[in-house]
């Protein structure tokens, strides 16, 4: 059965610099090993390879457990970041929402 993610979780996201953090968070416990399996950082990476400059270092993934929630870090992905940036969105807020148009298998 294919589901998107925003039916499984719900994210937060925050930046720092050129560097955007978005958190996946499981709205049921249960379906915290499903998105460890799906969510890879192989996947986020190629979800937005066409917003990210790959040359300022790899995504990375943190586990989170006790929370049932993936951390992605995804350094160029904010164009130079708030204060440089000309994009509309220079927080990253609407990435979290991008990424929950993932879809995934459960």
């Amino acid at each position: 059965m294919t589901l998107y993610l925003h039916e499984l979780a719900h994210t937060r996201t925050g930046d720092k610099g050129d560097t955007s953090n978005i958190s996946l968070i499981a709205f049921r416990p249960e379906d915290y090993g499903l998105l460890l399996r799906e969510v890879t950082v192989e996947r986020v990476e190629a979800w937005f390879a066409h917003l990210r400059d790959a040359a300022a270092g790899p995504v990375r993934r943190y586990e989170l457990p006790q929370l049932h929630a993936l951390n992605f870090v995804l350094p160029g992905l904010l164009r130079g970041g708030v204060t440089r940036s000309l994009a509309l969105d220079a927080h990253g807020k609407c990435l979290g929402a991008a990424l929950l148009r993932m879809q995934v298998q459960r």
